[in-house]
């Protein structure tokens, strides 16, 4: 029997939303405080994805100063068969603080799924993760969590539905309360609307981001309800099945569901796919902890799940069960194929595709970054401290493994302490490690040295410099079960600088969050980068990057 290894996606690509249209599958995917917003990712097997493109990268969100895991929420694809266009919902999460959570929520057009795309349409600010419906008799709906702030009320809200004016945005008549969960697990979001033969199915996340997280369904013959709830009472997808009751709290990290019978946990918050052979898909989010511990370095990935049918159809798991697994079964008399590796090398003589590199809180302009001001190298201009959530000169892609290795040659001959260029690991801009070139005063030559922000507190190491006079250095990050070890050479040989640093706190679990809540939802990125706190006159010099996963962990 052919089984879909999981996660399909590694690394960061949680929320996902799947469709297909033709032969082709589309998955998008939240990326937070990270631009361009949207991951794009395409596949025509279901078995290996290809980043296709990011979204949002014509100004259509400004994400400086957004706080971890404020920024882009939850993208939700669907194609309207009337039209034949492609749509695109999304939150735009502004402020979390009071926990008054507030976000404006946006749907966006194309003719082709690589664009262009419409200007945003503004369609409400009563919450987040808004997904659209396009009916067969040519009316849209929006579908969406009412957030709840009052005291006294059943947090996080109700998920609600209204006819929607995807022409000139907003709502048409009334938001109608349709349920707050089909189950006692709580945290209902996420709402997404199906039709089959003669019912509506709303399928919904529940549980909340932690280890409690799960798909839950109910249907009903009127698409504003009201909804029955799945018969069995509890999620159809979850890596904790045990019965959970935790109505009224509006998020949790519920360490206590943990399942140490699993090597995936947090299975939840999915997307309902029908593949060309006439099967059932569920693309959902997942994490998989540190072995030993509850922290998720890689942040929450997307796997699936095959589906099926009931004789009085209802949706569950085609095994039977509600436990998410780390493989599926395949499509009926599909021939695996293998996967590919998620390794990267950017020689930016030869292969000049950024599409991979994501930047935080800052837009990607030429105005920093650029391939044309010497050929065959990536030119990084240096700007604000990595602590800045305005504009770090950043270039990051996704971690994917507990096991691998970073590396980045470059060239840079900075005149202030100030001025710093290098390679590192990086979660938000209170939390990250960076291995790099800066300038000596004492020796009036380049220095390399390391710098971390560990939950915001800037730690230095002073026993752990090398002077580079000539400005020209290969740097190494390897990095091993959230431990890592930091690695130069000036020709041949590597040889290491430092070893043994934890890093296992650049986790959702490991940054700033309260006891007992997750502390971001995002995930772990390999970065190069530049700073100029000095002049803004300095720039570093990359001819390649590359990230080697030494095991498939």
């Amino acid at each position: 029997m052919n089984q879909i290894q999981n996660p399909i996606i590694p690394g960061m690509a949680p929320d996902p939303s799947i469709i297909r249209v033709g032969e082709d599958y589309y998955i998008a995917a939240s990326t937070f405080h990270w631009t361009p917003g949207i991951q794009l990712f395409h596949s025509r097997d279901l078995v290996n994805w290809e980043r296709l493109d990011n979204i949002l990268k014509n100004d259509e969100v400004e994400l400086r100063g957004s706080n971890t895991p404020a920024g882009v929420w939850a993208p939700h694809l669907s194609y309207d068969q009337k039209t034949k266009k492609y749509w695109l919902a999304y939150s735009h999460m502004q402020n979390m603080a009071g926990r008054e959570f507030n976000a404006d929520s946006y749907a966006m057009w194309a003719d082709e799924i690589t664009g262009p795309w419409s200007k945003p349409i503004y369609l409400t600010s009563i919450g987040f993760d808004p997904a659209l419906y396009h009916d067969e008799d040519g009316k849209s709906y929006l579908a969406i969590l009412e957030w709840e702030t009052r005291q006294g009320y059943q947090a996080p809200g109700h998920l609600v539905i209204a006819e929607v004016d995807l022409t000139n945005g907003g709502i048409i008549g009334s938001w109608h309360r349709v349920t707050k969960g089909f189950t006692t697990r709580g945290c209902a979001e996420a709402p997404q609307i199906y039709k089959r033969q003669d019912y509506y199915y709303l399928l919904i996340a529940a549980g909340g981001t932690g280890y409690g997280h799960g798909v839950e369904i109910g249907r009903s013959k009127n698409i504003f309800g009201p909804y029955e709830a799945h018969p069995s009472g509890e999620p159809i997808i979850t890596s904790a099945p045990q019965h959970l009751f935790s109505l009224g709290d509006p998020d949790a990290g519920h360490f206590e569901m943990y399942n140490p019978n699993s090597p995936m946990q947090k299975a939840g918050h999915g997307s309902l796919v029908e593949t060309t052979t006439g099967e059932w898909y569920i693309a959902h989010l997942m994490s998989r902890p540190l072995p030993g511990t509850l922290l998720n370095p890689l942040g929450r990935e997307t796997s699936l799940q095959k589906m099926r049918w009931t004789k009085d159809g209802w949706l569950e798991m085609h095994d039977g069960s509600n436990l998410a697994k780390m493989t599926t079964e395949a499509m009926e008399g599909q021939v695996v194929p293998a996967k590919k590796s998620e390794d990267h090398l950017f020689d930016f003589a030869t292969n000049p595709n950024l599409v991979e590199f994501l930047t935080p809180y800052r837009k990607q302009t030429s105005t920093w970054f650029n391939l044309t001001k010497r050929p065959g190298y990536l030119r990084i201009h240096g700007e604000n401290s990595f602590f800045s959530q305005m504009n770090p000169a950043i270039l990051a892609t996704r971690a994917t493994s507990f096991h691998y290795q970073v590396t980045t040659k470059l060239e840079f001959q900075p005149d202030h302490y100030s001025e710093t260029a290098g390679l590192g690991l990086y979660y938000d801009s209170n939390n990250w490690l960076y291995l790099h070139l800066t300038y000596s005063e004492e020796a009036a030559c380049p220095m390399l040295t390391v710098l971390q922000a560990k939950l915001g507190k800037r730690v230095e190491y002073p026993h752990h410099r090398r002077l580079m006079p000539t400005g020209k250095i290969e740097l190494k990050v390897i990095y091993q079960n959230g431990v890592a070890k930091l690695a130069y050479r000036e020709d041949q040989k590597w040889e290491i600088l430092i070893e043994d640093i934890d890093v296992s706190y650049l986790s959702d679990e490991g940054v700033n969050g309260e006891p007992g809540e997750i502390g971001g939802f995002t995930g772990l990125f390999n970065f190069i980068g530049s700073v100029d706190a000095h002049q803004h006159d300095s720039f570093a010099d990359f001819s390649y990057y590359a990230v080697k996963n030494v095991t498939n962990a």
